[in-house]
């Protein structure tokens, strides 16, 4: 493994001239993968502030000053370019800087993370830790919190930049080795396609309440309001560019729609009520509040499903041992194939509506694996 080490490149290059990055993303249009990752910062702001690009193509690593360079064009027509592949590990927090700083979202992607649970490493894998196993070279965190916007960049930051994506290109050709010889790497791909999809998908804030919790305890008017109040605090936070907590806590979101607050004092009792808030948005909820409680029955939300009772149990656990016992076969974590609210789908289709139904996450490869199986379990249930 030593050896290995000696030859990957791990010297950072800076590149912040934007003739420099237009001719590199040129060669790097000739290759088939290149590793690409992000430095952010995002402490008091609802978007991530792009602080560096890397990329890694198994030559060099080269360190991209977003604050620097005036035209992106030539990496953002990169990161689209379908006949690269872009290497990256855990990418879902990636993705959104580069769809809200270039407005684009890479693809194809491939995701170390991902690869390496299908490849039966470890759920949720750490790049170190990764590439401790794949390489047996200690990778240090050291700068994990550091300020990525200074200028310059210290030698340990732009060292510690350089590093994630420097064994990139590496791993990614020993796990599609591994995942090829295991017949799991369309599954992969599969799994990394869904993932921009996801990631190209527009937020709607109207059923950002559909999220919050115990939001299933609350009747049709509280719903329409608590919809209300989350949709303006989404809508809100992005305008403003502020977290969302920092505009109202979604424990205090649930407890305007239950208690209906009809006046700023009633809004200053509210446990978590920012006072910054009431200052200069009080009016405005309270009218959302009234308004929303004015609308006609019709109009309103549905109730949202209550937990699973516990009459369920006995389906649960069988759905869970189909899962454990293909995850035991395969020698994977259980969690790449089901979900808990694939499950929970499953059993409220069964329990609830008497039918056999998939979600959509189960549908694909997943089907094919286990589909006859957790059909046969489903099945039992209905027919009873």
């Amino acid at each position: 493994m030593a050896q290995t080490e000696n030859l990957i490149a791990t010297e950072p290059v800076w590149i912040d001239d934007g003739a420099e990055l237009s001719r590199l993303c040129d060669q790097w249009c000739q290759q088939a993968a290149i590793a690409v990752d992000t430095e952010f910062m995002r402490t008091t702001t609802f978007f991530p502030n792009a602080a560096l690009f890397q990329v890694g193509d198994g030559q060099g690593c080269y360190l991209i000053d977003p604050l620097a360079i005036d035209d992106l064009g030539p990496f953002s027509r990169l990161l689209c370019d379908e006949r690269v592949t872009k290497v990256m590990h855990s990418c879902s927090e990636d993705l959104e800087v580069f769809q809200s700083f270039l407005g684009v979202v890479p693809a194809p992607v491939f995701d170390t993370q991902i690869a390496a649970a299908f490849a039966g490493l470890g759920f949720s894998m750490g790049y170190a830790r990764l590439v401790e196993a794949s390489l047996g070279i200690e990778v240090a965190k050291s700068e994990t919190r550091s300020d990525w916007l200074q200028r310059p960049l210290s030698v340990s930051q732009m060292s510690y930049a350089a590093l994630d994506v420097a064994y990139l290109p590496v791993i990614y050709g020993l796990l599609v080795k591994k995942l090829t010889e295991q017949q799991r790497l369309t599954w992969v791909l599969e799994e990394c396609a869904g993932v921009i999809t996801a990631a190209k998908q527009e937020p709607d804030p109207e059923t950002y309440y559909t999220k919050i919790k115990s939001a299933w305890k609350l009747n049709r008017q509280q719903l329409a309001c608590l919809q209300m109040l989350a949709s303006w605090r989404e809508c809100e936070a992005r305008d403003r560019n502020i977290p969302r907590n920092r505009l109202i806590k979604e424990r205090t979101l649930w407890d305007m729609a239950r208690l209906r607050p009809t006046e700023i004092k009633d809004l200053k009792r509210l446990e978590g009520m920012p006072p910054r808030t009431i200052n200069s948005d009080g009016n405005e909820l309270l009218e959302i509040i009234d308004q929303a409680y004015r609308l006609p029955q019709e109009f309103c939300p549905h109730r949202l499903p209550r937990p699973l009772s516990p009459e369920s149990g006995d389906l649960v656990k069988s759905l869970k041992k189909v899962q454990q016992q293909f995850a035991e076969d395969l020698g994977v974590p259980p969690e790449i194939l089901l979900r808990k609210k694939d499950i929970e789908f499953m059993v409220r289709a069964a329990l609830e509506q008497s039918c056999l139904s998939f979600p959509d996450n189960l549908k694909g490869w997943r089907q094919v694996l286990m589909g006859d199986a957790l059909a046969t379990e489903i099945n039992s249930v209905i027919k009873k």
